[in-house]
């Protein structure tokens, strides 16, 4: 691989490392209804496995309360099954039209718990682009020596692939920051 590919490629997996953090980050639970809580959530739509937000409208109308409207009626005791199941701590009112979550508050230890479970996301996501690092340092190592660049360039690659970790190293940082204060507001 020429080394512009091997930094086009750490930059988009790492990027994609970061989506898939700030993607976990939105199924965690705050003090406050969110739509990302539910819309991962996987439903028995006639036999196999589907994401809730293909076979439901998800609406937030108050700050504590999440409603879930099927577009088909049948599903609905479905939903409230993959609900049940999923452990989000929830538990579904089904009135056959809809279905309705109320968030109950935050108690300050599952606030704390939850800090942790941000700060594990953040660190595996750290994790993930200091891979991505090293197995872009490993394809500059081996094409310096193959003789495709030299000892200077691939120098100056690695001090590229180094910013570019710096770079999404803090947007994790930043975003597992936010979403601790979020957590920890009442």
């Amino acid at each position: 691989m020429e080394p512009d590919e091997v930094m086009l490629d750490t930059e988009e997996r790492m990027e994609k490392a970061v989506e898939t953090f700030h993607n976990g980050l939105t199924g965690l639970r705050t003090g406050r209804a969110t739509p990302g809580l539910v819309d991962s959530i996987r439903v028995d739509y006639y036999g196999s496995p589907t994401p809730l937000k293909q076979v439901a409208t998800i609406s937030v109308p108050e700050p504590q309360q999440i409603v879930i409207k099927p577009y088909d009626q049948g599903v609905a005791g479905e939903i409230a099954k993959a609900i049940v199941a999923s452990n989000i701590g929830l538990s579904p009112n089904n009135d056959g039209r809809l279905i309705r979550l109320n968030i109950p508050p935050l108690s300050t230890e599952r606030r704390t718990q939850l800090v942790s479970r941000v700060k594990e996301l953040a660190e595996e996501a750290r994790v993930a682009i200091r891979n991505i690092r090293r197995d872009a340092n490993k394809h500059i190592d081996g094409s310096e020596k193959d003789k495709v660049i030299s000892e200077d360039d691939a120098k100056r690659y690695k001090d590229d692939i180094q910013e570019l970790t710096k770079k999404y190293e803090n947007k994790v940082n930043d975003m597992a920051e936010s979403k601790e204060k979020e957590v920890m507001e009442e």
